[in-house]
């Protein structure tokens, strides 16, 4: 497993809208190139937003679950991006002494296959993975304000 935390100084609701909001996963996770549209009530139990990962010439296209939402609390996710594995990504969101929140990211394996490979160099290779993504969350959690906001952009047409 791979654990990483950080304190954003925003409100649990504002970080949790910024995770409710599929089209921001292109601008914090790492490694995402493009995000390809939702399913309709994204992020509800079940939904899934739809993405390409890849790096330079070499990419593919697929999806991610929420497996459980306690909206402005938590939110885990099964990332997919076969066939280099899939990974169960647990935030957890806990209001700060003192205002902001204190952000929790777990990732573990998601499957057997990736359990197998799942190994400590890989482990120290997604903790500095996820140290950069949380930052980036932080980055647009604490300084753009529409992001995450409720607007009447509907989930629409998932690109090819």
């Amino acid at each position: 497993m791979a654990i990483n935390e950080i304190h954003i100084d925003a409100p649990p609701q504002r970080v949790f809208a910024v995770l409710a909001d599929w089209r921001s996963y292109g601008d914090w996770v790492v490694g995402s190139r493009f995000m390809r549209g939702a399913d309709p009530g994204f992020p509800a139990a079940g939904t899934r937003f739809h993405h390409q990962v890849g790096i330079g010439p070499l990419h593919l296209n697929d999806h991610t679950v929420v497996l459980e939402v306690d909206k402005p609390r938590k939110l885990t996710l099964k990332a997919k991006a076969r066939p280099l594995g899939t990974a169960i990504v647990d935030m957890t969101l806990e209001p700060a002494e003192g205002g902001g929140t204190d952000v929790t990211m777990r990732e573990d394996p998601g499957d057997t296959l990736t359990a197998f490979v799942f190994q400590p160099l890989t482990h120290l290779l997604m903790r500095g993975r996820n140290a950069k993504a949380l930052q980036r969350l932080k980055d647009l959690a604490e300084s753009q304000p529409d992001i995450g906001r409720d607007v009447d952009v509907p989930p629409g047409k998932i690109e090819p």
